[in-house]
């Protein structure tokens, strides 16, 4: 690489004056101290002479007055890396346009192909199936082959089998199940690896900047698949037409993919990297994730996120639907059209509430991140403690006062929103980068098996099993309000796990860093510690 000497002259030579303000932890982390030779410690330090990341400055001087080196360690540059963070942001939004759009137009859907609650949630519940035993494989795949070619594979596979879904005859329920299912096959490549190149181009800040804008999608994305779904079964009187969309601007992304998104090395951003190691068996990656305490009480912490947003989202619209039926404000379903605007409603209260919860989430774990190390686990365990009883609220308040249940939906979904880019975040924070992919994967795998994989059918079976099963109808809004109670409990219980992994969370992110002993690092402030009255660490 090549260093120049004629630049910060007037500066003390081999002093290493850090960024300032909120980068000041990560470019401690990103450049560390490097001792002139024969010097001692305490003396002064000299930046090393490594490329940084985006987002992180060290205006530092090398011995002799030479400044460090800037350039981007994995050659790409910053316009092609936020370039693919968009490309992979635009599919993660047709993602889970694509996955809500069918709860959208779900009493559509039940009265064309005349089945109940139970039937309903199997819709929900193949789909996530399929996507959870997937994970596993695209996890071991991301971690050891082409990341942008699995990409490109299952954004085809999804877009072209949700395409073939809209043609399902009434009389062939199982096809439209087995479409699903096929869906979720396509989407488990694309949730499981994205994150990771995102990781890979990014580091510290910046990284959860980039992470933030790309779970961004997911409420957006739910949001808009709610009301682009209602919106097309209304401008084209029939609920298959809400299905065509999500697949024609499948196809856009697929070319914007192959021609902008670039792949990284792996871990090249890493700080602290321990020196490369032969890759392990797959079986000794799983055993090694599985005694990570921060990954395992995070994961059952973001189940109980998936368990609650799997319910609302197939069931939110449904129950407001019903709700208002029952309260005598408007007709049920017949004759083949649903005349409603739950959906609507319930799209963009969604959106803004994911936009407003991740953006907040964002911005509170950067303010946060000075001060203490645990601070993305408290921000998510507070905001599932506190989505509970507004979800409570919502679900009380929905029949006789639905202006004030859509105020607490807002404020529930806010809160529950707050989880989404800060769960990427810490798992990538205590997992070292050659697992990550892995992690991913049995994170998906856990999250989805244990939460939103199931909600929708338990919700659905006790709605039923409530009222006695209405086959070909719809269960009465009392039957689906004590099913859907089961959200709330299951909140409050995910807050605790997301508490107990702030407790572990300093210890295992050390330990991903490659940090020994003697590595100590206030586990409350983030701060080092001095030393001790005698003298030196242990």
């Amino acid at each position: 690489m090549g260093l120049r000497g004629d630049q910060n002259v007037g500066l003390e030579r081999g002093r290493c004056p850090m960024a300032s303000g909120g980068e000041e932890e990560e470019a401690a982390a990103l450049c560390p101290p490097v001792l002139p030779p024969g010097e001692e410690p305490g003396a002064p330090q000299l930046c090393p002479p490594s490329p940084l990341p985006h987002g992180v400055s060290c205006p530092t001087v090398l011995p002799h007055s030479v400044s460090c080196p800037t350039a981007l360690p994995h050659g790409v540059s910053p316009a092609r890396a936020h370039l693919t963070v968009l490309v992979l942001c635009y599919i993660n939004l047709l993602n889970y346009m694509d996955r809500f759009t069918v709860a959208s137009v779900l009493p559509d859907v039940e009265d064309y192909f005349g089945i109940g609650d139970s039937s309903s949630g199997l819709l929900q519940t193949v789909f996530i199936s399929s996507y959870t035993v997937l994970a596993p494989l695209f996890g071991y795949l991301g971690d050891r082959r082409s990341r942008r070619r699995l990409l490109g594979l299952g954004l085809g596979l999804w877009s072209a089998v949700t395409l073939g879904s809209s043609f399902v005859p009434k009389e062939r329920f199982w096809l439209l199940l087995v479409g699903r299912g096929l869906v979720g096959v396509g989407e488990a490549s694309y949730s499981t690896i994205a994150p990771t190149l995102i990781a890979d181009l990014f580091a510290g800040a910046a990284r959860s900047r980039a992470l933030g804008a790309f779970y961004l999608a997911l409420p957006v994305g739910s949001g808009l698949g709610f009301v682009v779904g209602a919106k097309v079964k209304e401008a084209a009187a029939d609920w298959r037409w809400a299905l065509r969309v999500t697949p024609a601007l499948g196809a856009l992304a697929l070319v914007l993919l192959v021609l902008l998104v670039a792949e990284p090395p792996r871990g090249v951003l890493e700080p602290r990297a321990p020196p490369p190691v032969p890759r392990p068996s797959w079986a000794t990656d799983l055993r090694l994730l599985a005694t990570n305490r921060t990954l395992v009480l995070s994961t059952l912490g973001f189940t109980a996120v998936a368990f609650v947003t799997g319910a609302l989202a197939l069931w939110g619209p449904a129950f407001l639907y019903r709700s208002r039926v029952a309260a005598g404000r408007g007709p049920a379903c017949g004759g083949g059209r649903c005349e409603r605007d739950e959906s609507l409603v319930f799209g963009a209260l969604t959106c803004g509430a994911g936009v407003l919860g991740v953006a907040a989430g964002v911005e509170l774990s950067r303010r946060l991140r000075s001060r203490t190390r645990r601070g993305d686990a408290l921000l998510c365990g507070g905001g599932l403690l506190a989505s509970a009883p507004c979800l409570l609220a919502a679900l009380l308040a929905a029949r006789r006062a639905p202006n004030a249940a859509y105020v607490f939906i807002f404020l529930g979904e806010a809160l529950l929103s707050l989880n989404w880019a800060l769960v990427a975040d810490i798992l990538l924070d205590v997992v070292v980068p050659s697992r990550r992919a892995t992690a991913e994967a049995l994170q998906i795998v856990a999250s989805h098996l244990l939460g939103d994989a199931g909600s929708p059918l338990l919700i659905g079976v006790v709605s039923d099993a409530l009222q006695g099963g209405f086959p070909g109808g719809l269960a009465p809004a009392p039957a689906l309000l004590r099913a859907l109670l089961l959200a709330p409990f299951v909140a409050a219980l995910g807050g605790a796990a997301f508490l107990a992994a702030a407790i572990v969370l300093p210890h295992d992110r050390r330990a991903a860093r490659g940090l020994d002993a003697d590595d100590v690092i206030d586990d409350v402030t983030a701060r080092p510690r001095p030393p001790s009255a005698g003298g030196g660490s242990k």
